[in-house]
Formats: structure tokens, C-alpha cells, sequence
């Protein structure tokens, strides 16, 4: 019996699935179906033909490539896209974080001062670092590290990795990072020592930190500086924070009042610096490095290629020098 046009459709059909979909061999797909390894062939060669099959080569590289070019053009700052389509998710912040610390690496010069925040990102950044032969740098916290609960921030373990590499004594900020009342605050930040870090920290050439959200898991909503009214405000005027100060899709400070309570560097400062670099790791994160792009506190944004790709969906378009 001759077989028709549509037979032989849902023969390549199945073909097709049991081979690209289900991963079998041909020779699987063959002792299943009672069929010969060849015929299977001929009907994968089939479905190519009768366009039951796509096949699209992707090179990472070119995305990568392209991405860079578009979110340069979309925000005028330097961008390093970290190709991590083939990475698994468990292994992007450590791929990101190996990628960061290669390009400090690179830019770091006797008597740098590198200014860090903490977290997850930055942790990733400093466990990466190679021992350097570099003198003279110095390794500043540019926010209190201090927290009210027993939620790992990797403050410590962060800043002493960076010094670690690059032979220095950590200067830790031994403060909370935000503080319950403002006098209280502007009161600690008198003392000398305090005044001392802080000047620091505002003489950094180097700034490398990460953003934060505003999801209930968010790290800074964990660690006892934020009441519940002050979480529900942030969650619906915020898109994410630097260095603990919240800001909205613009990159505007939401909350005048808790900005003045909060310890640390300012986000002003952060444009004056040779080399202000954003880092970030997955696609949450994206609307807070939106919008510190916008409020133009980064030079330099290293950031994973699906994240980057969520990033040039929401961008405002490219626009020529």
C-alpha cells in the first residue's frame, strides 16, 4: 500500500520527536518503532525538510558580542556581558563572580584604594581572587557590616578575602548600616575613627558592588534594620537598593528620611570614582541595575548574559553618541 503525504508527516513527526525531543538513538528509535536504522534517517532528513525541525546553531560569543554593543550604546558605560548560556544555575553567581574578580585584577594599581559592599555577589567576587603581587592597596567596607540577626551578609569573610589578595589590612566599617534614629547616627559618625573610614571610603578609586531587590527574601529585609511598615513602603515605591540605600526606577532615593539614617557611602560619590563597578548575577536583580544605570552611578556593569538580555528587553533604545 502506498503511503501518503500525511502517513508519512506523522511518521517524521514522531521520528522527530523521539530523536530531538526524547533524546533516543537512532538505532533506539528504530527497535521501537519495527522499523530500519535508515528509514529512520530518511524520515529525520524528512521532517528537516518538511520544516517539522529547526535546527538554529547559537554562538554565545556573537550574543555576548552584540549584547555589549547594545546596552554601551542603550547607557554610555563600559559593559562585560559573562557568557553563561551553557551554565547551570546553581554555578552563575560563582561564573560571574570569577569573571569580576579577573577584570579587578586586571585595573588594580599600587595604592588603590578598593572600596566593596557585602553579600552573596561580592563574597563571589573575593572567594575568586588570585593572590597579587601589588603594594600599597588599601580594602575599605563602604557600608556598616553590622546586622541585628544571624542571617549571613559575608561581610567579614568578603572584605578579608579582598584584603587577602591584595596583601592589605581590611578596614571594616563596624556599624550597623542602618541606624534606628538619625541623631544617633550622625552622633557615631563624629567619632574619629568612624570619620576616618568614611573619609576612606570616599577616596576610593575603586568601587565594586552589587545591587539589591526588594523581594521579601531580599538580604537587607532579613537582617532587623527595616520594621514592617518601612518593608511595605520600600516594596511599593523601590525597585532595589546600593549600598543599603533604596532607590526607584530612576535611580532616585525613595525615602529621604531612612537615606539619612543609613551609614555608608554616599550614591552621589559613586560617579566621582575612576572605576564605579555594578556586578550582578540573574534575571531578579535587573530592575534595580535598570535603574542604577539610569541614576548614572555605574561606569562599569558586569552582568550574566540572560540577565543582560532581560536588561536590553526593558532598556531605553540605543542611542548613537
Amino acid at each position: 500500500m502506498t503511503e501518503t503525504t500525511e502517513q508519512r508527516l506523522a511518521q517524521g513527526l514522531t521520528v522527530a520527536k523521539m530523536y530531538y525531543q526524547a533524546d533516543q538513538s537512532q538505532s533506539q528509535i528504530a527497535q521501537q518503532l519495527g522499523i530500519s536504522r535508515p528509514t529512520v534517517s530518511r524520515l529525520l532528513q524528512f521532517a528537516r525538510e518538511q520544516g517539522l525541525v529547526r535546527i538554529q546553531i547559537v554562538d554565545p560569543v556573537q550574543d555576548v558580542q552584540t549584547l555589549e554593543q547594545a546596552l554601551t550604546a542603550a547607557y554610555h558605560v563600559e559593559v562585560h556581558v559573562v557568557p553563561t548560556q551553557l551554565t547551570a544555575n546553581a554555578e552563575l553567581l560563582n561564573t560571574v563572580g570569577s569573571y569580576a574578580a579577573r577584570y579587578l585584577e586586571d585595573i588594580v594599581q599600587e595604592h588603590d584604594v578598593i572600596g566593596i559592599g557585602w553579600g552573596k555577589t561580592i563574597y563571589a567576587i573575593g572567594s575568586n581572587l588570585a593572590p597579587d603581587t601589588l603594594t600599597g592597596v588599601e580594602v575599605i567596607q563602604l557600608k556598616g557590616s553590622v546586622s541585628y540577626s544571624t542571617e549571613h551578609t559575608y561581610a567579614y569573610e568578603s572584605i578579608d578575602a579582598f584584603a587577602n589578595a591584595f596583601h592589605a589590612v581590611p578596614q571594616y566599617l563596624p556599624l550597623p548600616v542602618i541606624f534606628d534614629h538619625q541623631q544617633t547616627k550622625e552622633l557615631v559618625e563624629k567619632e574619629r575613627h568612624i570619620q576616618y573610614l568614611l573619609e576612606l571610603g570616599e577616596k576610593a578609586n575603586i568601587a565594586i558592588y552589587s545591587v539589591g531587590t526588594v523581594r521579601n527574601n531580599a538580604l537587607v529585609f532579613q537582617l532587623g534594620y527595616l520594621r514592617e511598615p518601612e518593608k511595605a513602603a520600600l516594596q511599593a515605591h523601590a525597585v532595589g537598593d546600593i549600598f543599603s540605600r533604596y532607590i526607584d526606577e530612576n535611580g532616585e532615593i525613595v525615602d529621604p528620611q531612612l537615606n539619612e539614617r543609613t551609614i555608608g557611602i554616599n550614591l552621589a560619590s559613586l560617579k566621582q570614582k575612576e572605576h564605579s563597578i555594578l556586578v550582578a548575577a540573574g534575571d531578579a536583580k535587573v530592575p534595580a541595575v535598570k535603574a542604577a544605570l539610569l541614576g548614572g552611578y555605574p561606569n562599569c556593569l558586569i552582568i550574566d548574559q540572560h540577565a543582560a538580555a532581560q536588561l536590553l528587553k526593558v532598556s531605553p533604545n540605543a542611542v548613537a553618541n
